[in-house]
């Protein structure tokens, strides 16, 4: 049988405004599990399809790529002996690392156990955090002093709550100051351990009461707990941490629109914080449509152990890095950083299925995709970038920034066969199943 050999289809890279230099570039083969090799090997001579650049079209400024540093990671992190723990954290918190980071306020669900920072009325402290998380925030603070730190409570005090439980439940009305009082106190004791905390989301995805640690907050009942409380008390006490809502799936986007929409609400609102384990990506493209002056974040997208590993890196990389940024993200933000080989640690309904970025066994740790996934951007688009405008043919999907350095950077994702670009008189050709960086 003869088979009739794979027509090329050609994409050209078109640079109008830019000024031409030899590139430097990098080609990730996540089926090969090979990343970040920098290469001269992708030259070619076709040219064909535009992928058009306008750089007179700018967006949002990045505040970073990172995950959600739980305790259960901080306490595995913690316990590797200090020559590896510092190698390990300058890897991924020094030059060209991660620039932000998500953590509880309280206990995660991937935490070993639920707590929070007040158990008992008026006996508010940070002991249950000072043998692992604070120890390996400031750790990393000393590394990256210009990280941004988002916080996020799973649960108030179960006192606050009208179930009295810390699994699902709504916050009483009554404790609507105590509880802004109590992340205020949160806030500032933070900073008296030599970490600031950057944002505050209200609630950890606020429709879904059904995690150990969890609670259900309605958009009206977050409206009414910011505009009301929170805040107020950050206002009276001179509190600059941004307030960011929402924080759950790209199916509610009307959640934050609803809020936004509410005049007094809006005033102390920076932002808006989504996660994709429903609804697509382009609702951040919708709140941002119906309120331009506020900023959108991703926040969360957990890699689960029975998946694939090529499968879950262009996924991710597809739709929580390029498409979140494309969709007007300042962030980009996995799951749980590390965990053990059992999944854990996790708190009793907590998740059990969790992949970390990191699986640390003892002394010792391995690298799994959802670490590939975030370096594919921190290592080459820092902090202080600005999105340019990007126009790509079907096949193709791509983000470019403008860098602080003043150099442009092409993040180009290849899902399918191999495929050409041209920068201007440089042939490239893509492998499949790939994502190729360049920089000029």
């Amino acid at each position: 049988m003869k088979f009739k050999p794979m027509k090329k289809l050609l994409l050209l890279l078109s640079l109008p405004l830019f000024c031409f230099s030899q590139p430097t570039l990098y080609l990730s083969l996540p089926k090969q599990k090979s990343f970040f090799q920098k290469t001269e090997d992708l030259y070619a001579d076709f040219a064909g399809a535009k992928i058009l650049v306008h750089p007179e079209q700018t967006f949002q400024s990045i505040d970073g790529f990172g995950f959600t540093l739980t305790g259960g990671s901080a306490q595995l992190i913690q316990q590797l002996e200090p020559t590896k723990r510092a190698a390990l954290l300058q890897e991924l918190f020094g030059t060209n690392g991660i620039s932000v980071l998500r953590i509880g306020v309280g206990a995660t669900d991937l935490d070993a156990s639920v707590f929070s920072y007040e158990d008992k009325p008026r006996k508010f402290s940070l002991d249950p955090s000072k043998a692992d998380l604070i120890p390996v925030l400031q750790q990393i603070i000393a590394i990256n002093p210009a990280i941004k730190i988002m916080a996020t409570p799973w649960s108030p005090p179960v006192w606050m709550k009208d179930n009295e439980n810390s699994k699902g439940g709504s916050l009483l009305e009554k404790y609507y100051q105590t509880y802004a009082n109590y992340l205020a106190k949160y806030i500032q004791a933070m900073a008296k351990e030599g970490i600031t905390i950057w944002a505050l989301t209200p609630q950890n995805e606020p429709l879904h009461p059904g995690n150990n640690p969890s609670m259900f907050m309605s958009s009206e009942m977050q409206t009414k707990f910011i505009k009301t409380a929170l805040g107020p008390v950050f206002q009276k006490q001179n509190i600059q941490t941004k307030i960011i809502i929402y924080d759950h799936n790209c199916d509610h986007p009307e959640y934050a629109i609803d809020l936004l929409n509410d005049p007094e609400a809006r005033k102390y609102v920076s932002g808006s914080a989504f996660h994709l384990y429903n609804g697509d990506i382009s609702a951040l493209s919708q709140v941002k449509a119906a309120h331009p002056d506020k900023d959108l974040y991703f926040t969360e997208q957990w890699t689960g152990y029975k998946g694939d590993f090529t499968g879950d890196f262009m996924w991710h990389v597809k739709n929580v890095i390029l498409g979140a940024v494309n969709n007007h993200a300042k962030t980009a933000i996995e799951w749980n950083l590390a965990n053990d080989p059992t999944y854990g640690p996790h708190t009793p309904g907590g998740c059990t299925e969790c992949l970390g970025a990191l699986t640390i066994s003892g002394q010792d740790f391995s690298r799994n995709q959802s670490y590939y996934i975030v370096m594919q951007a921190a290592k080459f688009v820092p902090a202080g970038s600005i999105r340019l405008g990007i126009e790509v043919p079907a096949g193709i999907q791509a983000a470019a920034f403008k860098r602080p350095d003043g150099k442009i950077v092409f993040l180009v994702q290849n899902e399918g066969r191999k495929k050409n670009i041209s920068i201007e008189k440089l042939n490239l050709e893509i492998p499949a199943e790939s994502v190729l960086t360049i920089i000029l």
